[in-house]
């Protein structure tokens, strides 16, 4: 009988052993291992509703394109000059006005607001109606135009000299 009795202390101080060595610190790993997963799903389900949420302002933003693109005309990306002398070209013979001369651009780098900003002197010729119109038809403009100075001079019995400075906002 004593025999069975140091035989059941062995085994049980053995299977004390191999629970505590083996299958517990694989026990604290399973354990750890589900929470990581239940973590990456609910970072996986996070993923997918901003994925869903971008979808869907996506499909939001399609229905406002032409805004958009009128915004995007208002506001150019680069200040491409030849462009920006070539509308004006166009704006000032629809309005009857010839374009004598165009002062040096000045180009404002981007402050605070995030828009570059242009400057240009332009010599227009023309009669004060036609002045009018030009000035109209740069106010309708899509492009962000400001007037910032205006001046004008006469000669005897030719046309008027309006010098005008302009600015321009692209980002």
């Amino acid at each position: 009988m004593k025999n069975y009795l140091f035989y059941t202390a062995i085994f049980f101080s053995g299977a004390i052993l191999l629970i505590f060595f083996l299958i517990f610190p694989n026990y604290q790993n399973l354990t750890f291992l589900k929470k990581e997963i239940s973590q990456k799903e609910v970072d996986l389900s996070a993923q997918e509703k901003y994925f869903q949420d971008i979808q869907n302002i996506t499909e939001e933003l399609k229905k406002y394109e032409t805004a958009i693109s009128k915004i995007d005309s208002a506001l150019p990306a680069g200040l491409f000059l030849p462009e920006l002398l070539n509308l004006i070209q166009v704006k000032a013979s629809q309005s009857g006005l010839a374009l004598k001369g165009i002062g040096p651009a000045a180009i404002v780098p981007a402050g605070e607001k995030g828009f570059k900003e242009i400057r240009v002197d332009l010599i227009l010729i023309g009669n004060y109606s036609d002045f009018k119109n030009f000035l109209s038809i740069l106010e309708k403009s899509a492009r962000l135009i400001e007037i910032e100075n205006i001046s004008f001079s006469s000669s005897t019995e030719g046309p008027l000299t309006f010098n005008l400075t302009i600015k321009v906002y692209s980002y």
